[in-house]
């Protein structure tokens, strides 16, 4: 039992990375495929390249992520990042190719039915491919692996860079969706572009939580006035730190708490009414743990 949980977390993370490849094959197979949205990075080239060639997209993933595996290595933690990316890598390319072959994919298979329900409606197929494969690139970002692709420079690009994965995505695959554009023409372009920042706050999103809050700095001549308030009315808790004026060196107290979205009405009125010369920051945490949010707990 003791070894189990051991080797649980590893056995949980490859079990995401099996689930996001289905899910990302399911997006190419019924959604881009159809409508002829690129689907940016490697995927996207072997759509172009299938379109001309008729060569399987699966196949030609695995072969165009080959060099862009080698950067992976060299740059997002070598041995650990290598075994968790080829394993996503060949489930994606294996599940593209044989997805296809399955009952889902027969003529009468639910998959065929829904292809032929969506044929010309280039939004849906732009937004259910969006939300499935953005949910899929959170799911392996959450095993701590990467599609391949374009999403291993994505991911340099926000560990050196701090570039946000949403504008990762968006500098990365701004060139296929271009391509795509001569090919299959620039109103599905222009559709791949929107489904690649959809997909990337999808992603997000299943990466990072739902849990957004908001922190808030307030700078005040009213310290024990603001922080009861706050305690009685939103029933948060409040810090006060030492500060002091650079200009005026006068010491002024900083209170510092962290509210959900709903509440930062109430606390900009609180702040106003109590203090009007105050001086408010309001900014935004992806997660708050402890004591009146969700338990902080060591996964």
């Amino acid at each position: 039992m003791k070894n189990f949980k051991n080797y649980f977390p590893t056995i949980r993370d490859y079990a995401l990375i099996v689930v996001a490849a289905i899910l990302q094959a399911l997006s190419l197979r019924l959604f881009f495929v159809p409508a002829n949205l690129a689907s940016g990075g490697v995927s996207g080239i072997s759509q172009l390249l299938n379109h001309f060639t008729g060569w399987p997209i699966g196949l030609m993933v695995f072969i165009g992520n080959v060099p862009l595996f080698l950067l992976g290595w060299r740059f997002l933690g070598g041995r650990h990042f290598a075994i968790r990316t080829a394993f996503s890598i060949i489930t994606y390319s294996l599940f593209t190719d044989l997805l296809i072959k399955t009952a889902l994919f027969a003529e009468n298979g639910a998959a065929t039915r829904l292809i032929h329900d969506l044929q010309g409606d280039i939004f849906l197929n732009s937004l259910y491919g969006a939300v499935i494969s953005g949910i899929g690139y959170g799911l392996v970002y959450r095993a701590r692996g990467t599609s391949g692709g374009s999403d291993i420079l994505a991911r340099i690009l926000n560990h050196y860079r701090g570039v946000s994965m949403t504008q990762s995505y968006l500098i990365t695959d701004t060139v296929v969706i271009l391509g795509a554009g001569f090919v299959f023409g620039w109103k599905e372009a222009l559709y791949a572009m929107i489904t690649l920042y959809v997909s990337g706050l999808v992603s997000e999103t299943v990466l990072e939580g739902s849990g957004t809050v908001r922190t808030a700095m307030i700078v005040t001549r009213e310290p024990d006035a603001i922080s009861s308030r706050v305690l009685q009315e939103l029933e948060r808790g409040v810090t006060i730190l030492e500060g002091a004026g650079a200009y005026t060196g006068e010491a002024r107290p900083v209170l510092y708490c962290v509210v959900t979205r709903a509440e930062v009405a109430t606390l900009k009125a609180i702040v106003h009414e109590t203090d009007p010369q105050a001086f408010l920051v309001i900014g935004t945490a992806h997660e708050a743990l402890g004591e009146g949010f969700k338990p902080l707990k060591v996964k």
